[in-house]
């Protein structure tokens, strides 16, 4: 996610976010709501699926529009995650218990915590289907289930994290492997791998490479060590301005990278990584490994895949402007389930959020929504334990950002903006639905505040 609102973001100003006071994430924790097993009523006049960032969000927002009993979340999950936060436990600067917290101390005060998993949408009749064959209808729908993880689709995987030196910082189960196999690396070769489907945070798989470098180097292993980036994709970042600041950093570094590689096969009790040159099928590569971090290939949740309300790929079909659902007007969806084609990350959910807010409230009033995403996101890139490059762009992946410097460069105060700074506003502002994601600088100029 982005700093930058941290600073910039008038919203958040005028809405009070800035309330980070001590005891305040205490207050949280004693949420009332109802935590019912089951569907308490079996109609709401707007109903969330999913209670990750963009349904936490959402459902804060539509709780001051409609009131909280008539507001429904669908979320199995008893924690909820600052995933974020999960690159820096993977590379031992923070901890993991810092990025959780109970699902109930997030959830909006008074809004129904329907504990159930979806099982099938059916947007013609305004319903959805739970476990047990519970029927719950809606007036509005937003939909924001997330991404699915496919560790299976790799042979080895998931039961090669069950032998050492092999990490994934993608799940809560496995980022504290990844610190492990850091912490134990002796010689040879560290290999980090990029899937050949889309991801969230696509920063984040050479995140951890550069983390282990600098570990590495302050640890005085890292003339034995042979670091390795294996990804499926042909560049190292879809932005130019970003992509040349990261290949200079990658250079002085002294990182191999190896483009259009994919990773198929993990033997784990022979420490061996077979990847598929995708330029030439069929073709494959070993590598021996004495650290290896795992970017699983990933999905949209079964529950979309031939579902009314997704496209062929599985993916929410909405509006890549106002986030409306193309065939049903009344059917939203927001974040890493959709088919914006952004990245996907927590800051474009952010600003999602602002965005889609505006829609829904046109919507309710039989309005057309003006209000348009111009698909902003953010990856805090970062390089060292002190050092973030701030890429912030949009859909034609032009950067789009917020402060009046030149963000490609390697900074101090971006890493603190990381790593400290956002946790507070994520759980203090966007989860409240407080912070529709930074005013970007050009934008700022034109209020004449820069």
């Amino acid at each position: 996610m982005s700093a930058v609102g941290a600073v910039f973001s008038c919203s958040c100003l005028r809405s009070g976010v800035w309330l980070l006071k001590p005891g305040m994430q205490k207050m949280s924790s004693f949420s009332l709501h109802t935590a019912a097993r089951c569907a308490a009523k079996d109609y709401y006049e707007v109903l969330v699926l999913g209670g990750g960032a963009g349904g936490i969000a959402m459902s804060a927002r539509m709780k001051r529009k409609v009131g909280a009993e008539n507001v429904a979340v669908v979320e199995p999950s008893k924690t909820h995650y600052y995933q974020p936060l999960w690159t820096l436990v993977g590379g031992g600067a923070k901890q993991l218990a810092a990025s959780a917290r109970p699902m109930g101390s997030v959830m909006p005060t008074g809004v129904e915590w329907i504990k159930s998993q979806v099982t099938a949408l059916d947007p013609d009749k305004n319903c959805v289907w739970l476990e047990n064959d519970i029927k719950v209808s809606y007036k509005y729908l937003i939909i924001a289930l997330g991404i699915s993880l496919h560790y299976e689709k790799i042979k080895g995987l998931p039961e090669g994290f069950n032998h050492p030196k092999i990490g994934s910082n993608y799940s809560a189960q496995t980022v504290e492997k990844t610190w492990r196999a850091l912490q134990d690396f002796k010689e040879g070769n560290a290999i980090f791998t990029f899937p050949n489907t889309p991801v969230k945070c696509a920063g984040a798989p050479q995140k951890i490479m550069y983390l282990s470098d600098a570990y590495f180097r302050k640890t005085g292993k890292r003339s034995k060590a042979n670091i390795m980036f294996n990804t499926s994709l042909g560049v190292i970042f879809a932005v130019k301005k970003y992509a040349d600041a990261l290949l200079e950093v990658i250079k002085d570094r002294n990182l191999a990278v190896n483009y259009k590689r994919n990773l198929i096969e993990v033997r784990a009790d022979k420490q061996e990584a077979v990847f598929e040159n995708l330029d030439k099928p069929g073709v494959t590569e070993v590598h021996q490994y004495e650290m290896l971090h795992v970017t699983p290939p990933m999905g949209p949740p079964a529950v979309l895949i031939n579902s009314p309300v997704s496209d062929a790929s599985g993916w929410v079909d909405v509006d890549k402007e106002t986030l409306q659902h193309k065939r049903y007007p009344n059917v939203f969806g927001i974040g890493d389930c959709t088919n914006l084609p952004t990245s996907k990350t927590a800051a474009a959910v952010a600003a999602q959020s602002g965005v889609l807010d505006k829609t829904i409230s046109l919507v309710m009033k039989n309005e057309l929504p003006v209000k348009k995403y111009d698909g902003y996101t953010s990856c805090p890139l970062v390089t060292g334990y002190n050092k973030v490059i701030l890429a912030e762009f949009d859909y034609n992946a032009q950067p789009l950002e917020t402060f009046p410097i030149d963000q490609s460069k390697e900074r101090t105060t971006m890493y603190h903006m990381k790593a400290n700074m956002m946790p507070l506003l994520y759980w203090n502002a966007l989860l409240k639905g407080y912070w529709g994601g930074p005013a970007p600088v050009r934008k700022l100029m034109h209020l004449g505040l820069k």
